[in-house]
């Protein structure tokens, strides 16, 4: 059986799993900061500011993209 998945749907599951890797990259980054490793963990935090920055826009783009395919 297919499902037509709306396209806001699809696209809400990619942002819930982005900042799924969001989360599972900051326990790295602690792990590898308290091994000494703090060059590699400041650049994953650089990395994960983006992804943090980003998400709002994205966030922002989802509630848009559902109010239009409800209207």
């Amino acid at each position: 059986m297919t499902h037509e998945y709306p396209l806001s749907d699809v696209l809400g599951r990619m942002y819930e799993n982005q900042l799924a890797l969001e989360a599972a990259l900051m326990e790295l980054t602690l792990r590898l900061e308290e091994q000494g490793s703090v060059e590699a963990g400041g650049n994953v935090r650089g990395a994960l500011e983006t992804i943090g920055e980003n998400a709002g826009h994205i966030k922002q783009g989802l509630a848009r993209l559902k109010r239009q395919e409800t209207s």
